[in-house]
Parts: C-alpha cells; structure tokens; sequence
C-alpha cells in the first residue's frame, strides 16, 4: 500500500492542524497509509560545523525516504510558518536531502477565514529552495478555514463541501504521486546540485 508522511508542523499540542492530519489519516485509511510525525522535540538549529543531524532528525528522514509522499500541515502565525517547522526544514537541509524530489502536498488549518493561506505561500518557496527541492503539487492547497468549529466531538469534518473538495486534492496528490514516481530523469543531477550548494560560496 501508499505510504505518506504527515509532518505535524506545529508543537501546540491541541492544534487543529493535528487535528485535520490525524482526520485525513483515519478518513483514508483504506487508499493509503498516513503515518503522524511529530516535530516538537527536534532541537532548535544551530548550524553544526560538523553538520552532525540530531539522531531524531535523522529518523525522521528516514522515514521520508521511505515514503512515497509527504503532507505537511502548518499553521501562520504573523504570515509566516512556525518557528518549529522552519526549524525542521533547516534541519533535513543540512548535509541530508529526504525531501528531494518526494511530492508533497500542504495542508494548513486556522481559526480565522484564510486558512494558514499566507504560511503556505512561504513554505512552497522555502521547499522549493536548492538545498530542499521537493516536488510541491502544483496548484492545490487545503485551506480550513474557522477550524475550532470544523470537527466534531469524533474529530471528523463536519460540513460536506468541505470533506469533498479535500478527498478531491488528496485523490489529485495520489496521481501526482505516481507521475512524479516517473520523472526520475533529473534526479541524480538534482541530488548533486543540493550538494554542492552552498549559499557562502556563490
């Protein structure tokens, strides 16, 4: 079976972006399998010099790799992804490239009407960045909007509208997934080019 990561891009531990991952894991649990990944507890970054990952990082890189895709869900704050998420991204940057080449698609959930709509502008440039370079579903983001009042006591999405225009992005990432499979080409080229990347000697 599909297996995707779903990366919890926030430590506040009643976040309703949790909340919509750990949905999306239940609700399609007979097309894929949805594995939660906490973020949490990755150590702030610091730049090592001899860019030594934290053992945590590298589980979770791990488990990406292994992954056929990646859902990232993050809330905004001040326009902008937590702290904690770019934390992480910095990390699986740093001398390690997982998410090279892995599709991924955004989710983002926030009490008010925009949905997290700004903080999934800045993480598609910053995935889309030399040292990340992940293959980002074109055109397609789940914004849940008002999100205190989107689930109920079960923790399932209330209004019908709602859960049909998410099974309908999540069943365009599936086929997104399997094209991107397929664009191997460049890969080798890619993984290089993220190597030898460096910001201080451009």
């Amino acid at each position: 079976m599909t297996k995707f990561i779903a990366l919890v891009g926030t430590n506040f531990q009643r976040s309703t972006n949790r909340r919509l991952l750990q949905y999306m894991q239940k609700h399609f649990a007979d097309k894929v399998e949805i594995e939660l990944v906490e973020i949490q507890d990755i150590p702030l970054f610091n730049k090592p010099a001899d860019k030594q990952v934290p053992e945590i990082v590298k589980e979770i890189a791990a488990k990406i790799d292994a992954a056929d895709g990646v859902i990232i869900g993050t809330p905004e704050y001040d326009h902008a992804i937590p702290a904690v998420l770019m934390s992480a991204l910095a990390w699986l940057s740093y001398g390690i490239y997982p998410l090279l080449n892995k599709p991924v698609m955004i989710t983002g959930a926030s009490y008010g009407t925009l949905g997290s709509s700004r903080a999934q502008l800045q993480l598609r440039q910053i995935l889309d960045s030399p040292e990340l370079k992940a293959n980002v579903m074109p055109g397609s983001e789940f914004l849940l909007s008002h999100s205190l009042q989107a689930f109920d006591k079960k923790g399932d999405l209330i209004d019908l509208d709602t859960i049909k225009k998410l099974d309908a992005i999540f069943d365009d990432f599936r086929l997104f997934v399997k094209i991107t499979q397929k664009l191997k080409s460049a890969q080798d080229l890619l993984h290089k080019e993220a190597e030898n990347f460096d910001w201080e000697n451009l």
